[in-house]
């Protein structure tokens, strides 16, 4: 019996980063594979055999006229991780294409990583570390005067979303009073989570935290502008872990460097950043976006594409990626991952 064929096209994520060779040679016994694994695919090479393709793994661009060229297609499967506006979802869509996503496998590497920083912020460690190598510590009292517990604190999230879900278990030890603003999901949903729903400028106004886990919409693009961050706690830890679109970003190093509240990030408006760029010697903790790009996040990646394409090819609904939804899909804007590294990106 003749294997399917499946389109493999995952720059920038080269094979050896997201498939151990077992899991390679899993998704071999499945399909008959067909694409580059160290560089970007041609569309050309795909060409002459689109009209065969079953699947599809990676980001090539799927208009309106190449779907029309596949008509055996039954997935599109993106490893980026972001839903790109370069696939034309609505033919997807009304020909029962399922269009799948590996973003969940970043959500709790990231949520690890944001609750450290805001940690951090919040005990002074980064900065009791600096100001120790340079002589100038305070031991005791005197070294935590602006010090918190996160215990028992007012924690607001932005956003509720795969983030959101995977940050909130690691928050509950805390014991704290939980505002979460999301206005795609309804104060239901949200109480059901043991949060309180709350209005933007209450959150930016009373949390003594608070994460920035949403991601970039059409509607949304800089809506954490001046005037909100301003409503910000002097004492508040504001840690943005989603996209730096969603922050008028210039404003948040002038606010941070001002002591208007304490921040940390792990976006940048342009990545990767300048040598020169100003915020290198701002206020701010800084990661250079490497929450999520972890090794374990990597291979889980390929673990989840196989288990699903086999379900999609044996007519079983997938259930381990994160499908594309018809009501929002249209709206993100998230920008394609640039490499930092051969065949590394987030």
């Amino acid at each position: 019996m003749t294997k399917p064929l499946v389109l493999f096209d995952p720059w920038p994520r080269q094979r050896r980063l997201i498939f151990t060779d077992a899991m390679w040679a899993r998704l071999g016994a499945l399909a008959r594979v067909v694409g580059p694994e160290d560089r970007k695919a041609d569309p050309a090479e795909f060409d002459a055999q689109l009209g065969e393709a079953v699947a599809l793994i990676g980001q090539t661009d799927l208009p309106a006229e190449r779907l029309a060229r596949m008509p055996r297609l039954r997935a599109v499967i993106n490893v980026e991780g972001n839903f790109l506006q370069n696939v034309d979802y609505a033919a997807c869509f009304a020909r029962g294409v399922h269009v799948l996503g590996v973003g969940p496998v970043f959500s709790l590497p990231v949520a690890e990583a944001a609750l450290g920083m805001a940690i951090d912020l919040a005990r002074g460690i980064t900065l009791a570390d600096k100001r120790m190598r340079e002589g100038g510590e305070e031991y005791g009292f005197k070294g935590n005067r602006d010090s918190f517990l996160l215990t028992g604190a007012t924690i607001g999230l932005i956003g509720f979303g795969n983030l959101g879900r995977a940050l909130l278990p690691m928050l509950r030890p805390f014991r704290p009073r939980l505002l979460i603003h999301d206005p795609w999901l309804p104060d239901g949903a949200l109480r059901a989570e043991g949060a309180e729903p709350a209005a933007l400028d209450t959150l930016l106004g009373e949390a003594r935290v608070i994460f920035v886990l949403a991601g970039v919409t059409a509607e949304n693009v800089g809506f954490l502008d001046r005037a909100k961050l301003s409503l910000i706690r002097r004492d508040a830890v504001f840690v943005l872990a989603s996209r730096a679109a969603v922050v008028e970003f210039p404003a948040l190093v002038e606010l941070a460097n001002a002591g208007a509240f304490r921040a940390a990030t792990d976006v940048f408006p342009v990545e990767p950043v300048a040598k020169d760029d100003a915020v290198r010697r701002s206020a701010l903790l800084l990661s250079p976006h490497r929450a999520g790009g972890i090794p374990e996040a990597m291979r889980l990646i390929g673990e989840m594409v196989v288990d699903d394409l086999e379900l999609v090819l044996r007519g079983l609904p997938p259930v381990r990626l994160q499908p594309a939804r018809p009501e929002t899909v249209a709206r993100f804007r998230s920008m394609p991952g640039r490499t930092y590294e051969k065949g590394v990106t987030l």
